[in-house]
């Protein structure tokens, strides 16, 4: 009995065609024994291959025709960032078509939004994201994009007002005022928003802090007037010994300067009016004698869909895939 064809190594560690497959003299019998399995129609893995978030997106776009653009949080999740559901897998086209694949969302738009190499681009992913994102979310996904510089504000603006019938583009535009460029994680941009929509001051968002000419560190968010700092601690900070030391450090400098400081973790994010309470207090005690908190209207619109100017009928629908049409490439390439 032969030995089987040995597997090529540009094949071991990620999805591919079946054309890919017969470049390299697999043929599609080959892909159907025991070594390989089949994720979507016409793309294959190696058995042992282990799929990552990334590599299903990749795969997702080999199964697509060239004409269908990764799009919506798709196209935010192929940039790394973590957040909204792994599926379906969104796509945008200009035009019809008509296709069966599972785990798909196509949409469909008479001109297609800014493209580069991977799908649309990540300001117009964005605003087709804020057409059905909490306000809360937005705002987060909004500062992820612009401190990575994957967007600008003056970019997603202008794209929001040359289609203002986009869905989306008029709730981008609701976002915008309240993005902060220098936030570096999505919990720092939580924790700010949480503040300053409950109508606390504004923090400054990532800044030197200096006291008598002693540098403190970079701070995740200051209350300047009153000495206050919120510092998010992720799970980093405690699985990291050196990260560990550095922040025991810190936080000696802050209490030998009488700066007051909270450490926010993601069980105090969960509650978030008690910790918008807490900071409160905290102001309070360092001297602010401001309006207190306030739980109302403009507190709840951070946890709802973002209301759109005028109700707009969205102009894109969801479509189905010919899934006997051409094939991408390679795939994802942030």
């Amino acid at each position: 009995m032969p030995r089987p064809l040995p597997v090529p190594d540009e094949l071991a560690s990620r999805p591919f065609t079946a054309a890919e497959a017969r470049a390299l003299g697999l043929s599609e019998k080959v892909l159907r024994g025991s070594r390989f399995r089949r994720v979507f129609v016409r793309v294959w893995v190696h058995r042992d291959h282990v799929m990552t978030r990334e590599d299903w997106i990749t795969a997702a776009s080999l199964a697509v025709p060239e004409c269908a653009h990764l799009s919506h949080v798709t196209r935010l999740q192929a940039l790394g960032l973590d957040v909204g559901p792994e599926r379906p897998f969104h796509f945008t086209v200009a035009g019809d078509l008509h296709i069966a694949l599972d785990d798909m969302f196509v949409h469909r738009t008479e001109v297609l939004p800014p493209l580069d190499s991977v799908g649309v681009t990540p300001a117009a992913a964005f605003i087709q994201y804020c057409s059905t994102a909490r306000l809360i979310d937005a705002i987060k996904v909004g500062d992820w994009l612009l401190y990575r510089q994957y967007a600008t504000i003056v970019e997603i603006a202008e794209l929001a007002a040359r289609d203002p019938w986009r869905p989306g583009a008029s709730q981008a535009r609701r976002v915008l005022p309240h993005l902060e460029p220098r936030s570096r994680s999505l919990k720092e941009s939580e924790t700010r928003a949480l503040v300053v929509f409950s109508g606390l001051p504004v923090p400054e968002s990532n800044v030197d802090l200096v006291v008598r000419g002693r540098w403190l560190g970079c701070v995740d968010l200051l209350f300047r007037l009153w000495m206050l700092v919120l510092e998010y601690e992720g799970r980093q900070h405690a699985e990291s010994i050196e990260q560990f030391g550095k922040d025991l450090a810190r936080y000696a400098g802050f209490r030998d300067e009488s700066v007051a400081y909270l450490q926010v973790t993601n069980p105090m994010l969960q509650r978030p009016r008690a910790l918008v309470g807490r900071v409160h207090r905290m102001l309070v005690e360092r001297g602010y004698d401001g309006p207190e908190p306030v739980f109302a209207r403009r507190w709840a619109s951070l946890f709802r869909p973002i209301p759109s100017e005028g109700g707009a009928m969205a102009s894109t629908r969801v479509v189905k895939v010919d899934a006997s049409a051409p094939r991408r490439g390679r795939g994802v390439r942030p």
